[in-house]
This record gives structure tokens, C-alpha cells and sequence, in this order.
């Protein structure tokens, strides 16, 4: 009975790996990323200027207010990819989990932009540390499981570029939407405490859609159970560092994936201030946002393609001198603001496409490498390390801004008359920060064609 099971465990494995995902597959895969691109996003995008300028809590004080809820979340994502193995393990599925945030970040998220200002600024911005924290927990519950799909999708590694292509296809999309549609729904909302609740109401019912849509599509399909014993929980949760330690290609996409995250993560932050202080018009981070999405959504097929043709490590190089290039050209809108701003934000923009999905693609590659060296799969523990990394990078785009603006005196609660060097720190934060972060990772890339050669060559 025992060899009867090994064997077919073995042709489902081989089967994964010959097959191509169907286009239903690809589908409810993708849809995923309409849950996780809005909160990736508009937390990103608006939450440090709800805490400053509608609560009006002073910029030093958000800071750690957006700071110590992802603190606490990078110690618990590598704990959720733990369970999420065990689950996997036992069952070969890892829908639990999913299904669980996909139900509960929608509501949370809402308690997020709901905070009851009559208390008072402090317990109003407490509301919001608290009700965020666990929204970024629920978040884990899916985000975590959901990456480590991939990985058990298909043995393919040509495969995955189009599956993570399609992902962020739709990434780009959500991005596109939220991004641009959930301001401009607030500010036609009445703006204020009224607007960012209907705001979120609305974002979260696209949420719930798309994260069911591949709890109950892609996610019932991960049938591949583990090749090893289950160990103890402490052992798993260990596991995900322990492949870092083992895994030098893991290592590095890691490291390449946090400076750039950052970089994607303090242009965000810094629209909405770039929009109100140096264009002039609060709603005018629509603008900035479909110039910086809709490009991407356009030419994911493209990255795709040189990916297929060149390389994952060149066309992510590509990507990103292309990338630092644009958020270079950013800088002169200091002394000469203007509508000119949006073709550097639109070039960098299409380099984004190429730096979500190509990293994206190479994760499941570094779970096969690990399997290799370490003996077992543990996709779950290394996708909650990734998850926890990404968590973290994209929380210090808000408090890299925030602490800009801290140390140069801007006036929290709306002030429209900001100091010269606050008005610079926004400039900047929004351009050569960026650019600064993308050029170091270009380091980075250039070990991980050295250390995984097979990456610079046609995928």
C-alpha cells in the first residue's frame, strides 16, 4: 500500500511537471492578487496620510504607529508558513488558512479606516495600530499559503514566468484600480472620516471576491503531499531561516527583493504628499497612480517574453536600470513641478511590471534548490520568510517618508504652508531614495546570475 501511494505521489509529481496550467488555472491563481494588491497598496498609499492629516497625529508619532504592527507581523508570518506546511503535508491542500483571511481581512480592513476621531487623536491612532495589526495577520493567513502555490503548481520553471506573469497581470490591474479608483472614491465620497470608510467598504468587497476565487479554484488543486516526516511546529517555524541559511540563491532574491520592495514602497508613500504639497491638488495621486500602474499592466507580457527569450536575471536587470533611471529624472519637479512628472512616473512604472513578476518567478525555483540540499519541501515556511520580508520592506516605505518629514518640520493636520526642506524631503523621498535603493540591488542581481547561472538563460 505504501509503494502504491509512493508511486502515484510520484506520477501526480511528474505530471506537474510535464503539464501546462490551464487557463482556468492561471485564472483563479491570479485572482488572487485582487486581494492581496489592494492591501498591499492602499495601506501603502493612504495610511500615513490618514494618520497625519485626518487624524491628525504628528508624523514622528505615525511612524512607529505603522512601524510596530509589521514589526510583530514579520515575527508571525514565518509561524504561519509553518502551519501552513503541516496542513499541506497532511492533507495536500492548503486552503484552511486562505479561507480563513479571505473572510476576515475584509472586515478587518475596514475597522482599519474606521477609527472613532471623536476619543481623541491618541486613541484614534491606537484604533488604528491595533485594527492594522490584525488585518496584516489575516492578510498573512492567505498571502503566505498563496505563494507557496507555485511552487506545487508546476515543476516547470518556464511555466511559473507565465503563471507569475498572469499573477501580476493582475496585480497591475487591482494596483490600477484601488490605487487610483479608492482615492478618487473618497474624495467622492464627501472626503474626511466618511470617504476612506466608503473607501474601504468598497475595496474590500473586491478583496473578498478575488481571494475566494483562488481558495476555492488553485488552492483545492494543490494535491502534492510532502516527501519527508512532518517535524514539530518550533522545528518548521525555524524552517524558513534555516533555507536562507542553506539556500545562498534563496538568500539572495530575498535581499534583492527587500531593497527593491522598499524602493516601490517609499515612491507610494510619498505620492499622495507629492500631490497635495508639490502639485498643488490632493487628487491628483490619481494621476501619479495610473501613471505609474497602467503601464505595467500594458507590458507584463513583455517582461514576460525577454524573460523567455534573454534570461529572468537579465530582464529583471533591465527592469531595474530602467527603473532608477526614471526615479532619478523625479528630482527637478522641485523647482519645477508640473504635469511633465508623469513620463518618468510612467517609465518607472513599466519597470515595475518586470520587478514584481520576475523575482516573483524565481521563488519557486529557489523551493526546488532547497528541496535538493535540504532533503524535504518546505515551500510554506520559505513563502511566510518571503511574505515576512516583503511585509517588512513595505512598511519602511511609510516610515522612511514619515521620518523625512519628521526631521524636517512638516506640520501635521492638513497645514498647506510647509517648510522648504519638508517640501524637499518629499521631493526626494519620491526620487532619489528610490533610485538609491534599485542601483544597490543591481548588485544583488548581478550574484544571482553568478550563483544560478540557468537564470540568465532563455527561461
Amino acid at each position: 500500500m505504501t509503494t502504491t501511494r509512493a508511486h502515484g505521489e510520484a506520477a501526480r509529481d511528474d505530471g506537474r511537471s510535464a503539464g501546462r496550467p490551464s487557463g482556468r488555472m492561471l485564472a483563479s491563481y491570479a485572482a488572487g492578487s485582487v486581494g492581496t494588491g489592494a492591501f498591499s497598496t492602499l495601506p501603502g498609499l493612504v495610511l500615513a496620510y490618514y494618520l497625519t492629516d485626518s487624524i491628525g497625529v504628528a508624523a514622528a508619532v505615525a511612524t512607529v504607529l505603522v512601524l510596530v504592527p509589521k514589526v510583530i507581523d514579520v515575527l508571525a508570518y514565518p509561524l504561519i508558513g509553518a502551519i501552513s506546511d503541516r496542513a499541506s503535508h497532511r492533507t495536500g491542500y492548503r486552503t484552511g488558512l486562505m479561507l480563513f483571511g479571505a473572510l476576515a481581512l475584509p472586515l478587518l480592513f475596514v475597522a482599519t479606516f474606521s477609527a472613532p476621531t471623536q476619543w481623541g487623536t491618541a486613541l484614534a491612532g491606537v484604533w488604528v495600530m491595533g485594527f492594522f495589526l490584525l488585518a496584516s495577520l489575516a492578510f498573512s493567513c492567505f498571502q503566505v499559503p498563496y505563494l507557496a502555490l507555485p511552487a506545487e503548481l508546476t515543476g516547470d520553471s518556464g511555466v511559473r514566468v507565465t503563471i507569475l506573469a498572469w499573477r501580476v497581470a493582475v496585480l497591475a490591474a487591482t494596483i490600477l484600480v484601488v490605487g487610483g479608483g479608492g482615492p478618487a472614491l473618497r474624495e467622492a465620497a464627501g472626503g474626511g472620516a466618511t470617504g476612506y470608510v466608503v473607501m474601504a467598504v468598497a475595496v474590500s468587497a473586491l478583496m473578498l471576491g478575488g481571494m475566494l476565487w483562488a481558495t476555492l479554484g488553485s488552492g483545492r488543486r494543490t494535491v502534492l503531499r510532502a516527501d519527508a516526516q512532518v517535524g514539530d511546529l518550533g522545528r518548521q517555524y525555524r524552517d524558513g531561516l534555516d533555507a536562507l541559511r542553506v539556500t545562498r540563491p534563496f538568500r539572495l532574491l530575498v535581499g534583492l527583493f527587500c531593497l527593491q520592495a522598499v524602493a516601490t514602497a517609499v515612491m507610494l508613500a510619498g505620492g499622495q504628499y507629492v500631490a497635495t504639497y508639490i502639485l498643488g491638488n490632493e487628487a491628483a495621486l490619481t494621476g501619479l497612480f495610473l501613471a505609474l500602474i497602467a503601464p505595467a499592466l500594458l507590458v507584463m507580457p513583455l517582461w514576460a517574453r525577454l524573460a523567455h527569450a534573454r534570461g529572468k536575471v537579465p530582464a529583471l536587470a533591465t527592469a531595474t536600470i530602467l527603473f532608477t533611471v526614471s526615479a532619478l529624472m523625479l528630482i527637478p519637479a522641485g523647482m519645477w513641478p508640473g504635469m511633465w512628472v508623469h513620463v518618468p512616473v510612467a517609465l518607472a512604472g513599466v519597470a515595475y511590471a518586470g520587478m514584481q513578476a520576475l523575482p516573483m518567478s524565481m521563488l519557486p525555483d529557489t523551493t526546488d534548490m532547497d528541496r535538493e540540499l535540504g532533503g524535504r519541501r518546505r515551500s510554506g515556511a520559505m513563502s511566510g520568510l518571503w511574505t515576512a520580508s516583503e511585509t517588512g520592506s513595505m512598511a519602511l516605505g511609510p516610515v522612511v517618508v514619515l521620518a523625512l518629514l519628521a526631521v524636517t518640520g512638516f506640520r501635521s493636520g492638513g497645514v498647506a504652508d510647509q517648510p522648504e526642506p519638508a517640501l524637499w524631503a518629499i521631493i526626494l523621498g519620491f526620487s532619489l531614495v528610490p533610485a538609491l535603493l534599485t542601483a544597490a540591488s543591481l548588485l544583488v542581481i548581478r550574484a544571482l546570475g553568478r550563483e544560478h547561472p540557468s537564470w540568465t538563460e532563455p527561461a
